[in-house]
C-alpha cells in the first residue's frame, strides 16, 4: 500500500490548517517545515526591501535551514507538499526541504495558498529545483476544497 506525506510550510498559519485538512482528507501523515530560525513579523514584511523575507527571495541560491526531517523518508512513496505562495513562487525554505531528500520514483503533489498569485510559476519552478520526482498538478487551495481536492489527486 501506497504512503503518503504532507509536508507544509506555513508563514501565518493560513496554510498550516489547509495542510492538517488534506492530511486528514488523505490519511496522510503530516510534517511541518520548520525554519532554524523562526520568522518574525517584520521578517515577513514583503514592502520593506531588506526584510529577511525579502532577502531570501531576491537570491534564488538561499536555502533558509530547516530545524528537524523527516523520520523514514524513504517510506512515502507520495508526498503533497503545501506552502504559502511568495513572489509568484515558493519560498526558498521548500527549496532547501526539496534539496535534503532524494526525491527519485517518488511521486510529488504541490498545493499552495495566495492572496492573489495562481499556482503556475511555483510549480514550474519546483519541478525545475527538483527533476528527479514525477510532479503531478499542483493546486491552489485558498477555500473548502482542500479534502475534496486530496481525496480526488491519489485517488485519480
Amino acid at each position: 500500500m501506497s504512503k503518503t506525506l504532507v509536508a507544509y510550510f506555513s508563514a501565518s498559519g493560513v496554510t498550516a490548517r489547509v495542510a492538517k485538512e488534506v492530511a486528514d482528507a488523505a490519511s496522510a501523515d503530516l510534517y511541518e517545515i520548520r525554519p532554524a530560525q523562526p520568522y518574525s513579523p517584520e521578517d515577513l514584511d514583503w514592502m520593506d526591501k531588506k526584510s529577511r523575507s525579502t532577502l531570501e527571495m531576491n537570491d534564488p541560491a538561499c536555502r533558509p535551514a530547516i530545524e528537524g526531517q523527516v523520520n523514514g523518508m524513504d517510506q512515502y512513496d507520495t508526498i503533497l507538499i503545501g506552502f504559502p505562495i511568495w513572489w509568484y513562487v515558493e519560498p526558498r525554505i521548500v527549496d532547501t526541504f526539496l534539496d535534503s531528500y532524494d526525491f527519485s520514483g517518488k511521486t510529488l503533489i504541490p498545493f499552495a495558498t495566495s492572496g492573489g498569485s495562481g499556482i503556475s510559476k511555483a510549480q514550474k519552478s519546483l519541478q525545475e529545483h527538483c527533476p528527479v520526482a514525477n510532479w503531478k498538478q499542483g493546486q491552489l487551495l485558498n477555500g473548502s476544497s482542500a479534502a475534496g481536492w486530496a481525496k480526488n489527486i491519489l485517488n485519480g
